[in-house]
């Protein structure tokens, strides 16, 4: 089942065309990565579904019912220009924040403790939010996003300023969230972040959708037919393949990328080998989505 669904959305700022007929559909209890390069157009389409922003054209629905006013209430975001209030102390200001979500402040301060504890800031509740580190106030930030225990959840660079100890918390955090039944839209630039993540993702670039599907689907898609293989003896030349780069390991073993042209089963191209060399390994090479990303925005593929 869908929990989002973005029907033909547009817009438009000065003469800027910022999203061009954009339609997704984000699945229920998943984590949906919203990606392209700077300026392609993902903030502005999170602003058009936490109404931010009103579109030019299209609508936003979550559960089958047109996004209102109120059931943005409802959603979890975290935007990639933070925003604490720096005099505050932690414990008062995620008190605030979660009241604003519609929790009682009993019901508040149970949670925030329970989210102090899972993220090492217990000893924090008194202290300014000016006296935070910038890793320190991306958890409390994290905090009030997740508090009130949204069904949906929209963030922005989560992992920006967290050292690796900390960024794998949080993705940790993340992955438990949605297991509990959250659906989260996840938008960032670290593609390693994607591959241990997203089960969708679709691609923006210059206002467009150019990409869109579950990242096994897309892999595969985007499959060229190369191959990384071991082996001691020599390579046969033939034009079925092309050897795009070749190094030594030990003793006289060594290591090839191979390109097959031929659309065939990987026998086909063993079968090409084994006459001329002994091969002690061999695997397909299947391209990352920081690949296949470069390769859809790159100006060559433009």
């Amino acid at each position: 089942m869908d929990l989002i669904k973005i029907d033909h959305i547009s817009k438009a700022y000065s003469g800027h065309q910022a999203l061009s007929d954009i339609s997704l559909t984000i699945p229920d209890k998943s984590i949906f990565g919203l990606l392209g390069p700077n300026g392609a157009g993902k903030t502005t389409l999170i602003r058009i579904i936490t109404k931010i922003i009103q579109q030019d054209q299209g609508k936003v629905f979550l559960n089958k019912e047109e996004i209102t006013y109120d059931l943005v209430r409802k959603i979890g975001y975290l935007p990639e220009e933070r925003g604490l209030y720096k005099k505050m102390k932690v414990g008062e200001q995620l008190i605030y924040l979660s009241q604003l979500k519609g929790l009682s402040r009993t019901e508040a301060v149970k949670r925030i403790k329970i989210w102090l504890e899972k993220l090492d800031l217990k000893s924090w509740w008194n202290k300014n939010v000016e006296d935070l580190s910038k890793g320190m106030a991306q958890k409390v930030q994290f905090i009030a996003t997740v508090v009130h225990e949204p069904k949906l959840l929209i963030l922005d660079e989560p992992f920006s300023g967290f050292d690796p100890v900390n960024a794998d918390l949080i993705k940790n955090e993340i992955l438990e969230l949605r297991d509990k039944g959250a659906t989260i839209i996840f938008s960032t630039h670290r593609m390693e972040s994607v591959e241990e993540l997203c089960d969708n993702i679709a691609l923006i670039n210059q206002s467009k959708k150019i990409l869109d599907g579950s990242v096994k689907q897309i892999k595969e898609e985007h499959k060229q037919g190369q191959y990384i293989i071991d082996y001691t003896g020599t390579l046969p030349t033939k034009e079925s393949f092309d050897v795009l780069n070749q190094t030594d390991l030990e003793g006289d073993l060594k290591r090839a990328h191979i390109k097959f042209h031929e659309a065939s089963k990987p026998n086909d191209l063993i079968a090409q080998l084994i006459g001329s060399v002994q091969l002690f390994a061999f695997s397909e090479k299947i391209p990352t989505i920081n690949e296949i990303f470069i390769s859809k925005v790159s100006p060559s593929h433009e």
